[in-house]
């Protein structure tokens, strides 16, 4: 049997390997399953693809967008 990262590991990892988020502004919490994002992106397409990134990683049984959208 394969031993898995913890969960915070994976998540980060599918954060980082996301060409269109800002790795900076973001920040995260898991806790039993559910991840809550929380930070500031630029576009809702960058909100958007945060969650969309965490969709298929292994143990999110739940996401939290709390991401803010700031265009300044």
């Amino acid at each position: 049997m394969i031993d898995m990262p913890p969960l915070e590991d994976r998540v980060l990892s599918a954060l980082e390997r996301n060409p269109y988020l800002p790795p900076r502004t973001l920040r995260f919490e898991t806790s039993q399953g559910r991840v809550t994002l929380r930070g500031i992106v630029g576009t809702y397409y960058q909100k958007q693809m945060a969650q969309e990134s965490l969709r298929h990683v292994a143990g999110v049984h739940e996401i939290a967008n709390e991401l803010e959208v700031c265009w300044s």
